[in-house]
């Protein structure tokens, strides 16, 4: 089961980081000036990182592939890192689908 890290950055805002099993980092958050504001962003992942409709697939100008997690509104929530292969994005999605709805929240 994967997991949401939450951590404080050096200027004291909050992120967090989706975790999967193996502990490799597979969505990272931008920084929220409240935990509160930060537990927000873990549950908007949560309840919209259930739909393939919800993942927007796309290419840099470099050719490295990436994806959006949007919400029902269709705005952004977090964007993916680089990926070298459109196969290494679509394991990313899944594993973003499997381990976001369940995961556990810490705080490190």
């Amino acid at each position: 089961m994967g997991k949401f890290v939450i951590t404080t950055r050096s200027n004291g805002e909050f992120q967090f980081n989706l975790k999967a099993d193996n502990g490799q980092t597979i969505l990272s958050s931008q920084g929220y000036s409240s935990k509160a504001g930060c537990l927000n962003g873990i549950e908007s992942v949560k309840k919209n990182s259930q739909s393939q409709d919800n993942f927007e697939r796309k290419v840099s100008a470099n050719g490295k592939h990436y994806f959006n997690l949007k919400a029902a509104n269709r705005q952004i929530i977090r964007t993916s890192e680089m990926y070298e292969s459109e196969k290494g994005m679509v394991n990313g999605i899944a594993s973003v689908i499997k381990n976001a709805h369940n995961a556990e929240v810490v705080e490190e």
